[in-house]
């Protein structure tokens, strides 16, 4: 077995020096989901033990169990290397207000027992509703007053990644799911990565354990007793099933037996490897077992054009995870430990309600407030029997401000999200739309507004006119109307 190595680290910013494996406290929750709690001082000690290895990065979120109070345990001894406190606020949708966002990011100070959070990361459960790009920039300007270091996101696909950073808000890094099984990672988001600062902190690099020697060559287990593995077992069944999971297991055996390195080794190192990952996070069981001598092999040895090949030839034989990043929380297969979240999303608030229309019997409409629907006269969408028209709409967030100013393909993004969540009004899908017209400014912005739009309606492939335009008042770059047809 070659030397262990300490573990490499990456200026991620100005202000965050971290460990390039960071420790994950997701199995708190697990351990503690039957009531008792761990002893924060006996699980600092834990913690401790992490950071006097080098791995002095820890990642957590509000509901990780009791993963924050640990964490601030453990920052309140003083240490003179002070270890560093990844958390994320995943809210309810609902309307992102200054006092909102501020109370979210104040009850993880208090938890933590810091002044300022060393990155905050942020999750939003349906994009339909468009509160989390405000709430995105009422966090800017928290980091602007040294509430917090630095903005992350949990969970975001490519697309809204970049409406986000299109329109200012300082984004350093994404947390998503990446690994040998999962590897949507590599593209769009990547893609994006590779042009701007962004920054991925992959998770579910060893899918809950599941890449490892425990696993080579056994029999497809029937019963799983815990969250992280019920979770990952999904994954495995969506990517081709056991026998195509063993392909990869195996694959990934011979490069350990190479280098007299594990299969997590190898399966972490080559996530490590992609240029757009600043690190990754291994799970930590407190506890129970303790990785830190087998996560420093990962830095005693480097994958070559033959691993790589025979990783390809072993994903040949699996199917990709459907979607983009953080699909598996929004729809189907839903890739979660509890499995379909469509009761889930179906509780959430929605961004409008639709009313009887007084003008029409049987009719609906749905109204969002903006002052011009009354100086104009007209609805923001409206049902009539089976058929929903929804008005033109453009990149408008609050009264009056422009999203994404200069990137049309961003905007459009912003405006499906708004058509769609008109439609969520009446019951109705993206599955739903029979047309849609898309007005546009410049030729030039055709691509990236139909990749845009091709990523929501790519199978739908409804009716569609796209028309180039003098101009669209208030400078917009593109604007687009829609119909559907749902069930009386």
């Amino acid at each position: 077995m070659p030397d262990a190595q300490p573990p490499d680290r990456l200026q991620l910013s100005e202000k965050l020096n971290i460990s390039r494996v960071l420790t994950g406290l997701w199995q708190v929750a697990d351990i503690e989901k039957d009531g008792d709690t761990i002893d924060p001082e006996t699980g600092a000690d834990w913690l401790a033990a992490y950071a006097d290895a080098g791995f002095n990065t820890f990642d957590m979120a509000d509901h990780y169990g009791s993963a924050e109070i640990i964490t601030g345990t453990l920052l309140a001894r003083g240490k003179a290397s002070r270890p560093l406190a990844f958390t994320k606020w995943c809210p309810a949708p609902g309307p992102m207000t200054r006092d909102v966002v501020r109370a979210g990011v104040e009850d993880r100070l208090r938890r933590l027992g810091v002044d300022r959070v060393d990155l905050l990361q942020f999750h939003w459960w349906s994009f339909h509703h468009p509160a989390w790009l405000d709430a995105l920039h009422e966090l800017a300007q928290l980091r602007d007053e040294g509430l917090i270091a630095e903005i992350g996101v949990t969970n975001f696909d490519a697309a809204h990644v970049d409406v986000a950073l299109s329109d200012g808000v300082p984004l350093l890094t994404n947390q998503v799911s990446f690994s040998l099984l999962d590897r949507r990672a590599a593209g769009p988001l990547s893609e994006l990565s590779s042009r701007t600062n962004l920054r991925l902190l992959a998770y579910g690099t060893l899918c809950g354990g599941f890449l490892s020697e425990r696993w080579l060559g056994k029999p497809e287990p029937q019963d799983i007793p815990d969250w992280s593995k019920m979770k990952y077992k999904r994954f495995i069944d969506t990517t081709g099933g056991w026998d195509a999971f063993q392909g990869v297991l195996a694959a990934a055996n011979t490069i350990a037996q190479k280098y007299s390195v594990s299969i997590p080794n190898v399966a972490t190192r080559w996530v490590l490897d992609h240029p757009a990952v600043a690190g990754v996070i291994v799970g930590a069981r407190l506890g129970e077992r303790v990785h830190v001598d087998d996560n420093r092999q990962l830095f005693s040895f480097t994958l070559d054009p033959e691993d790589h090949a025979g990783l390809s030839e072993a994903f040949a034989n699996t199917r990709d995870v459907p979607g983009d990043c953080g699909d598996e929380y929004r729809r189907p297969p839903f890739l979660t430990a509890s499995g379909d979240l469509s009761h889930h999303l179906e509780t959430m608030p929605l961004q409008h309600e639709a009313e009887a229309n007084p003008m029409r019997e049987g009719g609906q409409r749905v109204l969002s407030g903006s002052k011009w629907e009354d100086i104009a006269g007209y609805a923001r969408a409206q049902k009539i029997g089976d058929r929903i028209l929804v008005s033109g709409t453009t990149a408008t967030a609050g009264a009056d401000r422009i999203v994404a100013l200069d990137d049309a393909g961003a905007q459009t993004t912003y405006v499906i999200d708004k058509i769609l969540a008109a439609l969520a009004a009446f019951g109705a899908r993206a599955e739903d739309v029979v047309r849609t017209r898309i007005y546009i400014t410049d030729e030039a912005d055709v691509e990236a507004i139909s990749l845009a739009h091709g990523r929501v309606f790519g199978d739908v492939k409804p009716a569609n006119t796209l028309v180039v335009v003098a101009g669209l008042i208030g400078g917009y770059r593109v604007e687009i109307e829609a119909e559907a047809i749902v069930a009386p």
